[in-house]
């Protein structure tokens, strides 16, 4: 499964969306390059509905992220990691440093506090 990154704005949010395994090499890269250019946003919103797996680069990347996103005042958000992926962030304990929200959580921060009501809370 190859990896993919998709970046949307609402405001000074910025909500990436990835899918597929993040792992050390070209998808720890893609996801690098897609966080470090959303430098005028507030809050970084990872969205991990559709990540598989996360391997000891993307680890190591996520935890670069969180670094370089609080060292430039923006905030970084992990919203809805599959059972797989909280469990490995539960295991090596970085739960601790990340911020891990819901869907329903991540759609407060973006404002769309309505779309919960018309059933569209898969969607960011």
């Amino acid at each position: 499964m190859t990896f993919q990154v998709n970046v949307q704005h609402t405001g000074d949010v910025a909500v990436v969306n990835c899918a597929g395994r993040i792992v050390r090499g070209e998808p720890a890269c893609a996801l690098k390059n897609a966080v470090l250019s959303q430098r005028d946003a507030r809050i970084v919103v990872l969205d991990l509905s559709d990540v598989a797996t996360v391997d000891g680069g993307g680890l190591g990347m996520l935890v670069f992220l969180r670094r370089w996103t609080k060292d430039s005042g923006i905030q970084m958000k992990l919203v809805n990691p599959s059972p797989l992926v909280r469990e490995l962030l539960e295991r090596t304990q970085l739960d601790h440093i990340f911020d891990i929200s819901s869907v329903d959580d991540a759609l407060a921060i973006l404002g769309c506090e309505r779309y919960r009501e018309y059933g569209y809370a898969a969607t960011l």
